[in-house]
């Protein structure tokens, strides 16, 4: 009987974790085989070199932030308030290698020094926004306050990782309890 074969999504995944820790420079063929306790012969049966495999994680996670949230939102019944409250619970509680916010800021730190991924996250980005104005747009008139509904509720998920600030009495949890009640108003 052969050996067990490492599955390719286990290369992917700990190639994201690579690069959430460290970076693209980071994602190293021999670190992720002997990450996941396996020889580096086995990659190359999935990727024929480490720039497929950066392709691959990058496709994986563009899809996992994108498409498969919308889908997930969209599966649940409701308005749209009751489908932004959905998203606004996906995009707080999403951890681990692919959806983790250590990782978005990775790729958008990569996207600073790549063309390349700078392009897929623009478009990436235009897809979250579209979504968002497709919600807000069902629950706002105004066209500008959708925009600027859309931008608030974005750069508060990249924005407050990096905000240290305390909020008086208040903890942050509820701050952003206040802030999504004040968006759905």
């Amino acid at each position: 009987m052969g050996a067990t074969r490492t599955p390719r999504g286990k290369w992917i995944e700990e190639g994201l974790r690579a690069l959430a820790a460290g970076g693209p420079e980071a994602v190293r063929i021999e670190s992720l085989a002997q990450a996941l306790g396996v020889s580096k012969g086995g990659f190359y049966g999935y990727f024929g070199n480490r720039d497929s495999l950066l392709a691959e994680m990058l496709d994986t996670w563009e899809r996992e932030v994108s498409e498969a949230v919308i889908e997930r939102v969209e599966s649940g019944a409701g308005d749209a308030r009751a489908k932004l409250e959905r998203l606004f619970t996906i995009a707080t509680s999403s951890e681990g290698p692919v959806m983790g916010t250590t990782t978005e800021l990775a790729v958008r730190d990569w996207a600073r020094r790549d063309e390349a991924v700078a392009q897929r996250l623009r478009r990436l980005d235009n897809r979250r926004m579209e979504y968002l104005r497709s919600l807000f747009g069902s629950i706002c008139p105004d066209e500008d306050e959708v925009e600027v509904r859309c931008m608030l509720t974005f750069s508060l998920r990249i924005g407050d990782h990096f905000i240290a600030a305390d909020h008086g009495p208040h903890s942050r949890a509820e701050v952003m309890a206040l802030t999504r009640q004040w968006l759905l108003r």
